[in-house]
């Protein structure tokens, strides 16, 4: 059975690829001291990513922030991100952030041709947080562990907002080296660590396991939402009513305020449940596993990605919705 720690005080970038080359050199910035002694790089700063780096900014830890976008990388440069050139900080590093989409990407990061896992010293741990396979995560662990490098599956929950307040949910699992070596980066970024086994797959199991309750509730929620504005009752006012009732979920809470506001920006895209569904589909038939609601839903999130909305927010899975039953959602009038 795993475990489940509290951390007190203490979600992906869309856009990796060949992102180390040269950076500009300069000294390490401190802010305020430092609480302890490790030096981390986080690679991807989008929107879970760069809130990842400003918590483990905050605890203490000096952190380079790495993403194919340079602007990006100023930007966290700014909030007080380490000016050590690329090169000399991965060399340094105890621990490697990898917060990016899938694990093409992941791969890209690590093993491709600039990857940072053979420019890591060995005793460092890689923090792995996008969504993958269990299959995937521990091949990954077998790979670093011949480059005598630590590798923590580690899967993240919680969205952008608290990202950048260091109160993630963290489904981990690795060897318990892995553990004692990222626990200032756990303690940093995460409210909850769950502690899942001693070896990498579980955290990711758990992860598609939300995923498949995240998109099939965000789908739900945009069909019922829709469905209301059939009987003549206004979105908001479905946001409203049901939030205080016994059929809401958090993720109703959470985007049924998009759909009603006619906001789309894109806090997790529909582009990452088409991704994130799409793994559950391939586990659930791999499995044997009948999975209907995940079908359902990815198909509405294909849909969405086929009509052109696949960088809005994930609520836009509503316009699918609202096109086939001939409705106008707040914003379209």
């Amino acid at each position: 059975m795993g475990r489940a720690r509290s951390f007190a005080g203490a979600g992906v970038s869309d856009r990796i690829g060949l992102w180390l080359g040269a950076a500009a050199g300069g000294t390490s910035y401190l802010c305020g001291g430092r609480a302890n002694e490790m030096n981390a790089v986080i690679v991807g700063l989008g929107s879970m990513g760069f809130g990842m780096g400003l918590s483990l900014l905050k605890g203490g830890i000096e952190t380079l922030g790495v993403d194919i976008s340079k602007e990006r990388e100023a930007a966290f440069r700014e909030q007080g991100g380490s000016q050590t050139p690329r090169e000399e900080a991965l060399a340094s590093a105890d621990a490697a952030v990898v917060v990016v989409v899938n694990a093409a990407q992941s791969d890209s990061v690590l093993f491709g041709e600039d990857g940072i896992a053979a420019r890591l010293k060995p005793g460092a741990v890689v923090i792995n947080s996008p969504t993958v396979s269990p299959a995937y995560a521990r091949e990954t662990e077998a790979r670093l562990a011949e480059m005598g490098l630590l590798y923590l599956d580690a899967p993240i929950s919680g969205g952008s907002v608290k990202a950048a307040q260091g109160q993630l949910s963290i489904m981990a699992s690795g060897r318990p080296e892995a553990f004692a070596a990222a626990r200032p980066a756990l303690d940093a970024m995460a409210e909850t660590v769950f502690e899942l086994g001693d070896a990498a797959g579980p955290g990711s199991a758990m992860k598609v396991i939300n995923q498949l309750l995240a998109g099939v509730h965000i789908a739900a929620a945009a069909e019922a939402i829709t469905f209301g504005m059939t009987q003549g009752v206004v979105p908001a006012k479905t946001v409203e009513v049901i939030s205080k009732c016994a059929g809401s979920s958090w993720m109703f809470e959470n985007r049924g305020p998009h759909i009603a506001a006619g906001d789309y920006t894109p806090h997790s895209a529909v582009e990452i449940f088409v991704k994130d569904l799409g793994i559950v589909s391939d586990i659930a038939r791999t499995a044997r596993f009948s999975a209907p609601l995940t079908a359902a839903a990815l198909q509405q999130f294909l849909a969405a990605a086929g009509a052109g909305h696949g960088r809005e927010d994930d609520a836009a899975v509503a316009k699918i919705y609202a096109r086939n039953a001939g409705l106008t959602l707040p914003g379209e009038e």
